[in-house]
């Protein structure tokens, strides 16, 4: 019984960590489709930012010069993307594909040209890295019985780029939902109008709320690359930002559904790790293919029960024109 309640422990521990980029780029996509914008290119700016920062990394040794370049250059490619469909009324949809298919390919390409191993960085090291540390006591509360598991092997043990995640979480709700910008934010996804016609420039708020998206997507893209990773390979980011699309979409675009949206998620793609190659009751070894597709397929099969209830802001994917 201690063996099985450890294993579970470990396997929501390993959640944790397998969210932390989904939960990152899911506040990131509720910032700017809040907005109005659709941000399908979640998952080519967390794959340029995990480039970014394992490349300066890597070229640096300084994890914390890494993670900002990785912020930055994620910035960069949301500033473009906001160029396309917030100055030039652009299809938001065919945007942010482009942006992702340019991700996919300049990432290989930039990686070839610069370490000449196949588009990949090279293998990191501690100090090159954020590493995981241990809270006060961790070590001494091992021996406690159940809290002491929880304190030891589940709250302790992360790199900080997981609390920042969770922190994301609670800051996202409260500048969405408690602050006059969040108000704004709201009224310009809703009707972009009304906002206008109170003298709140549109393209501004607009402009904000895609550069809030691409900072978190950087710091996503980071932990992948230089926290959970230990360097970058290709298309390593695996479609991650389109199942973070899908749970802030599950979330119905709030913060706390989006996170339980991000955890479920996370702890199939746990789970399915933890089953390869165990031999379960009546079923023997699941095909590890099969077990690598699960936590896709039952983002699918959730979609497609849930999808219809979600209520998406009213002026999503629509340019706005002032009117004179």
């Amino acid at each position: 019984m201690a063996d099985l309640w450890l294993q579970f422990i470990l396997t929501i521990d390993a959640t944790f960590r397998v969210a932390t980029p989904l939960i990152l780029c899911a506040m990131a996509g509720i910032f700017s489709e809040r907005s109005g914008i659709i941000d399908i290119s979640l998952e080519g700016k967390m794959l340029m930012a995990a480039f970014t920062a394992a490349t300066i990394a890597a070229l640096t040794s300084s994890p914390l010069l890494a993670l900002g370049a990785a912020v930055l250059v994620s910035v960069v490619f949301s500033l473009i993307h906001g160029f396309a469909c917030i100055t030039h009324k652009g299809n938001q949809v065919v945007s942010g594909l482009a942006i992702n298919i340019l991700a996919s390919g300049l990432t290989v390409t930039l990686g070839i040209a610069i370490f000449s191993q196949g588009g990949q960085t090279p293998y990191l090291s501690g100090d090159q890295r954020f590493s995981s540390f241990d809270l006060p006591f961790a070590e001494a509360a091992r021996s406690v019985p159940i809290l002491g598991t929880i304190y030891a092997e589940l709250i302790s043990g992360h790199n900080i780029l997981v609390w920042v995640a969770l922190v994301s979480v609670a800051l996202t709700g409260v500048v969405v939902m408690r602050t006059r910008f969040g108000l704004r934010l709201r009224a310009v996804g809703e009707k972009p109008e009304a906002v206008d016609t109170a003298g709140i420039s549109v393209t501004i708020l607009r402009y904000q709320a895609v550069v809030i998206a691409g900072v978190l997507c950087g710091i996503a893209g980071a932990y992948l690359s230089i926290a959970h990773g230990a360097g970058f390979v290709r298309e390593m980011t695996a479609g991650k930002g389109y199942i973070a699309l899908a749970a802030m979409i599950f979330g119905n675009w709030r913060p706390l559904q989006a996170l339980y949206a991000c955890l479920m998620f996370g702890f199939l793609d746990a789970l399915a790790a933890r089953l390869q190659g165990v031999d379960l009751p009546y079923l023997g070894q699941i095909s590890t293919d099969l077990i690598l597709a699960l936590p896709y397929v039952l983002t699918v099969v959730f979609l497609a029960g849930f999808i219809g209830k979600a209520t998406p802001p009213a002026a999503i994917g629509t340019p706005y024109v002032k009117e004179r």
